[in-house]
């Protein structure tokens, strides 16, 4: 699969999550403090939670039902009780401001 339009980052709020669904896969897209748009798998790893439904502060996002953390840049867990961590995928934001993601195109943190 190729990239596919998902927003414009004028569209996204400063720290709030975004869900969409591309190809069966639910994804966050986050746009951090600092302007930087993150693409993160939506599932907690702890339990079967959407993580669009969480906090965000900083750089992670945090589940609203047990409180793990993962890093927006890696998905790694910050804390527990989750240890496993989540996809992140490659995002792409073109010179209109147009949020492009490829769900096929994910990296796992070991």
């Amino acid at each position: 699969m190729t990239a596919v339009r998902v927003c414009t980052t004028a569209e996204l709020e400063e720290n709030k999550a975004f869900r969409v669904v591309l190809d069966g896969t639910a994804i966050v897209v986050v746009k951090d403090s600092s302007g930087a748009v993150h693409a993160i798998g939506d599932t907690c790893t702890h339990g079967d939670i959407s993580l669009a439904e969480g906090f965000v502060e900083d750089d992670a996002i945090e589940c609203w039902a047990h409180g793990s953390q993962f890093s927006l840049a890696t998905g790694k867990p910050l804390n527990l009780p989750a240890y496993e961590p989540v996809p992140v995928f490659d995002v792409n934001v073109d010179d209109s401001g147009v949020v492009y993601i490829d769900p096929a195109n994910k990296t796992l943190a070991s």
